[in-house]
């Protein structure tokens, strides 16, 4: 006969079944479950920093640039950069115009740029593809242009990157006003040298023709020697000229190209390329719907 004082061997003191003690301590909200959760939080807190520390140790944010960025995975963007404090709006599509337009006049891209006001929106464009920024830092657009737009934008975006404040409103010139060439500096003086070879040269093959017969020298000139030596300074100076021809005539055909790539753009006519999607109304590329244009007709 079974004591009554004993207890059951599957209740506790309190009369408590081991599933019910199971259940307690898995429960929300008491001291185990906490501890749980705490040390979780813990665990993934470490691993983000730990891994901003290993992003700050890899990359120089000093000198962060568009190689860098490519190179950055999405996973170190989100610990290196916090996103509350991404620069965005009309102050974004100011700081990418005025860095569009410092590259453009440094040559660093070729394309035009319009800064457009209702609705906001920065486009940039070239014979060779475009590209539209929105005050969210959203693109859309194709071809080279596209290329360069795209990591100006995430630069521009940060905080910690400086634009140039003084940039020029209209960073391209017009086609007329494109000179032939540079260097004409250089051009003279290789010139001169060789004019002074090729004078050098024919002083040297009459020198020999006047030996041959006998007018000046004596037995011991060597009347090759100077026929050779003569042959090879006019050799040298036709060399030089036909290097500054070929100058010049690079440096014209190159004018004229970047002539042609200007008024491609319409910098004449203040004609879009046909591949450029067509904008609302107000912003048709006239001065009527946009407040700051550059080079727009």
């Amino acid at each position: 006969m079974a004591d009554p004082d004993s207890t059951s061997p599957t209740e506790d003191e309190r009369g408590n079944t081991p599933a019910d003690a199971v259940a307690a301590e898995t429960e929300p909200g008491t001291e185990g479950g906490v501890g749980e959760t705490d040390d979780g939080e813990s665990g993934e807190e470490l691993d983000t920093e730990a891994l901003r520390k290993q992003v700050e140790e890899k990359y120089d944010f000093d000198n962060f640039g568009p190689a860098d960025m490519a190179e950055m995975t999405a996973e170190e963007w989100d610990v290196a950069f916090d996103e509350d404090s991404w620069i965005t709006g009309d102050e974004l599509l100011d700081r990418v115009a005025r860095d569009l337009r410092n590259r453009v006049a440094n040559r660093d891209v070729f394309a035009r740029i319009e800064r457009h006001r209702d609705p906001p929106r920065v486009l940039a464009y070239s014979d060779e593809g475009y590209a539209v920024v929105y005050p969210d830092g959203s693109l859309e657009g194709e071809g080279t242009v596209m290329r360069d737009v795209k990591p100006t934008v995430a630069l521009c975006s940060m905080d910690s990157y400086e634009v140039a404040e003084n940039v020029p409103d209209r960073p391209l010139p017009d086609p007329e006003e494109v000179p032939e060439g540079g260097g004409e500096l250089g051009n003279w003086m290789l010139q001169a040298i060789a004019g002074a070879q090729f004078l050098a040269g024919v002083a040297l093959l009459g020198g020999a023709v006047l030996a041959a017969a006998g007018i000046i020298g004596n037995a011991g000139t060597s009347i090759a020697l100077l026929v050779v030596a003569g042959v090879a300074f006019i050799a040298v100076s036709l060399v030089l000229f036909f290097t500054v021809a070929n100058a010049r005539l690079s440096d014209t055909f190159r004018a004229e190209e970047y002539r042609d790539r200007l008024r491609a753009i319409g910098l004449e006519d203040g004609e879009r390329p046909e591949f450029v999607p067509e904008l609302d109304p107000q912003n048709s590329g006239s001065e009527d719907g946009a407040s700051e244009t550059d080079e727009a007709g």
